[in-house]
């Protein structure tokens, strides 16, 4: 009885040494919750190792800090951890990572603050019982952990994310990430004041506080939804425009075709009724090179290739296979909706490939790119290849991704070299990434790989 009585006091009192031991697994617990939830918004892909070592290295030094700095600067080491580990261990972009940081303490400061003034008017304790005494820090804590999780099964359960982090220009880019390292920096240095003067501050001020703070929050989330519409809208403008180009072609194109229609039946009949089979087959080769030509302006259709991104790069280097009269070969049997890639990356890999496949199929007599996107049913990998003819059979596919490599020769190497060394940074970014390079007498291959994994 004695014994229970000494544990119950211990509970109910300041205790420096409990409050160090059970905040060790409630650390721990924080940031799982905390990188399940504002992953979620934020639609941020990660694997399980990712996200262990994640929390595991955000919770130690959420741990190992308040001992070895003192208060309150161990906080601020906190503070610029999150998005710092965010950005290196779970290799997300910087907007991301600071997005995620506001978001944090938006949340815990709107569902935390009202808590403690609930417990506190039930419990009759001043909000630094809720820091310092174990009973009250453990219920505390659970209630906010569960709330937690309550929010994020509603997000999950109506589908409330934001997705449209990595499609703004840099200029957009660079304002949102100002906006919301000051509004994260405004919340924390609120919350952090309101932590240890709850009790100095009228309840009606606090409240206020919390208001604006929410407003803030809506007002941000607006603003992002907004500004999506607006980038949907420019996207579909754009894809609209190219389409209504590639109509046009392809009319011009068909108009021709069947105006000169009678003719080429009667060339037809010329090689058939002088058994000139072999020159049939040449006019029959010629022939299929322009109903290709057709079929690929065909292809570019929002229907077939469902990702405004790519449609508008496919489009663009079909044009300019055209004016070099490269002969590009175009087969999309998968849906592009939905790659697990960050779309800005997607676009850049693409075309560093597709613009270093047209330019060395322009150097050969035999100007041939092909393009396919296929999905490996049983490996349920999505692949992207790209094939072109190439004249140097002698380059090293081990050394093209080197930072300064070029097969090109002086007169046109200058500022070479770079893009393969920038898609190889992206590859070393995502652990779902591969690309693998082969060549034969024909064809230069690569081969970009994208695993469908969580």
């Amino acid at each position: 009885m004695e014994i229970l009585q000494t544990i119950l006091n211990a509970l109910t009192s300041e205790n420096e040494l409990i409050m160090t031991i059970i905040s060790i697994p409630m650390t721990f617990i924080e940031a799982s919750i905390a990188l399940l939830v504002f992953s979620y918004i934020l639609n941020m892909s990660y694997t399980r190792k990712q996200a262990t070592i994640y929390v595991i290295v955000f919770a130690l030094i959420g741990i190992i800090t308040p001992h070895v700095i003192r208060s309150p600067f161990y906080t601020f080491i906190n503070v610029v951890a999150l998005p710092v580990l965010l950005y290196f261990i779970l290799k997300t972009n910087s907007l991301k990572a600071i997005c995620a940081e506001a978001l944090f303490y938006i949340i815990i400061f709107c569902i935390g603050t009202p808590l403690v003034l609930l417990y506190s008017s039930i419990l009759h304790q001043d909000s630094i019982a809720f820091s310092t005494v174990p009973i009250y820090k453990i219920i505390y804590s659970l209630s906010l952990y569960v709330l937690l999780l309550a929010l994020y099964k509603f997000l999950k359960k109506f589908k409330l994310r934001i997705r449209v982090l990595d499609r703004f220009d840099r200029w957009s880019y660079n304002a949102l990430i100002i906006n919301f390292i000051l509004g994260t920096l405004a919340i924390f240095m609120q919350a952090y004041i309101e932590c240890f003067y709850i009790k100095y501050i009228p309840t009606s001020f606090i409240i206020t506080s919390l208001v604006v703070m929410i407003i803030y929050f809506i007002t941000n989330l607006y603003s992002l939804y907004r500004t999506n519409q607006l980038e949907e809208t420019q996207q579909l403008l754009s894809e609209e425009k190219m389409y209504n180009k590639t109509l046009n072609t392809l009319h011009d194109n068909i108009r021709g075709f069947k105006h000169d229609f009678n003719n080429i039946v009667q060339a037809i009949g010329g090689y058939l009724s002088t058994d000139n089979i072999d020159g049939l087959r040449t006019y029959y080769k010629d022939l299929l090179e322009e109903c290709q030509l057709n079929n690929n302006l065909s292809l570019l259709n929002p229907e077939i290739i469902n990702n405004p991104a790519i449609y508008s790069l496919l489009a663009d280097k079909l044009y300019k296979c055209q004016e070099q009269k490269i002969k590009l070969n175009l087969e999309v049997l998968m849906d592009l909706s939905n790659l697990n890639i960050k779309m800005y990356e997607l676009t850049r890999i693409l075309g560093i490939l597709l613009d270093n496949a047209i330019d060395a199929a322009n150097k050969c007599d035999k100007k041939i790119v092909n393009i396919i996107f296929r999905k490996d049913n049983k490996t349920k990998i999505d692949l992207i290849i790209i094939q072109n003819t190439y004249i140097n059979k002698d380059v090293n596919i081990d050394r093209i991704f080197e930072k300064g490599y070029t097969s090109k020769k002086d007169s046109d190497s200058k500022n070479h070299g770079l893009g393969l060394w920038e898609v190889r940074k992206y590859l070393k970014r995502n652990t779902n990434l591969d690309l693998y390079t082969t060549k034969n007498n024909e064809y230069f291959t690569q081969q970009f790989e994208i695993y469908n994994i969580s």
